[in-house]
């Protein structure tokens, strides 16, 4: 079987279909091309190798000149159902149906099912109910695009009447988490709790963009095991209602009610590979994409995180660049046997607000983790010029 691996940034997953003995097998097709990711399988990428900008359709047409019977997709296509069916008319589609993305990622459909499932879920409102919003001016909200994706495009609402492809959430102060899990359609098992690094400006990063994670997710009220369970049970609803099957993940807000109780509040589903799974990974010695795939055919692992709750700590960051930079033209091979990923190529041009690569690093608390995540970040912009 030759499996396509369709995304925007396909170098990790990638990497787990190499360590799970599947780098013969597959072809990746992402936006970046990456030098690392070239190292390991055969890469075509829409910047690099069709001068194209990053679209859904641009996989599609770059997709038609590939060979593979089989196909896996990641970030972003789970917001364009029509483009992955298209993908996958006539091959084996290894991964969430466009019906269920066509559910899961329509909010109107999503929020109606936290309603009766007893999720907990920011009040969200589509375009021409901001009357509500508007009626609630205690409440603080967030304008997010229709197809999100890696807190691209989220502000603070102004007032203004939404645009079709714009929604309006509640703000829910808290930590941003993520859950990764595998399911079978019917049954789930959660496979990592984690930290999400949100508009992080040490790492470069601005507003609500997405700049890492960091395994496993620390409480501040404690109850780790209180909020894993309440994670679970949410996943599990999800699972049936949705009949979510292969890796999948769900961003959260770890709340707090006025007693103090930890409360996880979904944010959104992720029904597709996410970039935490990097870091359960590295941390639990699994291999997701093999899980994924065993997931599909209804085969699901003996996994607890209750045992993992304690650390060590796992980190990955994303460094944004603060200015124009090019890459130096010396060699940037060795970049991954420092703990970077994603690596860019010699005498790349990356401009100001656009990742440069990813860093990796752990520690025995969280903060010796993040501090080493800071480090690594400060010594790619040293080898960049971009102090």
């Amino acid at each position: 079987m030759h499996i396509l691996i369709a995304g925007l940034s396909t170098r990790a997953v990638a990497e787990s279909a190499v360590r799970g003995g599947y780098g013969d097998c597959v072809v990746t097709l992402d936006y970046f091309g990456d030098r690392d990711q070239r190292a390991l399988v055969e890469n075509h990428a829409l910047l690099r190798d069709f001068d194209l900008p990053f679209s859904a359709e641009g996989l599609l047409q770059a997709s038609r000149g590939l060979d593979f019977d089989a196909v896996v997709y990641i970030s972003n296509l789970e917001n364009h159902a029509d483009v992955v069916a298209a993908l996958a008319q006539g091959q084996t589609l290894l991964g969430n149906s466009p019906e269920t993305l066509t559910q899961v990622r329509d909010w109107d459909i999503l929020r109606r099912a936290c309603l009766e499932e007893r999720i907990p879920f920011p009040t969200t409102l589509l375009p021409g109910e901001e009357g509500e919003a508007a009626a609630a001016p205690q409440t603080e909200w967030l304008r997010k695009p229709w197809r999100s994706g890696g807190g691209h495009g989220i502000g603070r609402w102004d007032g203004q009447p939404l645009a079709t492809h714009h929604i309006l959430q509640a703000y829910v102060a808290g930590r941003p988490a993520s859950a990764a899990f595998v399911a079978d359609g019917q049954r789930s098992v959660v496979i990592g709790l984690t930290e999400q690094l949100i508009g992080r400006g040490e790492l470069g990063g601005r507003g609500f963009a997405w700049c890492g994670n960091i395994l496993p997710l620390t409480s501040p009220s404690g109850g780790g095991n209180a909020i894993l369970t309440a994670v679970e049970e949410m996943v599990a609803r999800l699972t049936r209602r949705f009949h979510l099957r292969g890796a999948n993940g769900i961003d959260l807000v770890i709340g707090e009610t006025p007693e103090g109780k930890a409360v996880p509040y979904l944010i959104e589903v992720n029904p597709r590979y996410t970039a935490s799974m990097e870091l359960v990974e590295r941390a639990y010695e699994l291999n997701v994409f093999s899980l994924h795939l065993a997931a599909l055919d209804g085969h699901l692992p003996d996994f607890d995180s209750r045992e993992r709750i304690a650390g060590p700590y796992f980190g990955k960051g994303i460094v944004y660049a603060r200015r124009s930079v090019t890459v130096p033209q010396s060699e940037t091979a060795s970049w991954t046997a420092q703990g970077r990923r994603d690596v860019p190529h010699p005498g790349e041009t990356i401009e100001a607000g656009h990742p440069v690569c990813t860093v990796l690093a752990e520690g025995a608390s969280r903060a010796d983790c993040w501090q080493r995540l800071l480090t690594g970040a400060e010594a790619v912009r040293h080898d960049i010029g971009d102090e």
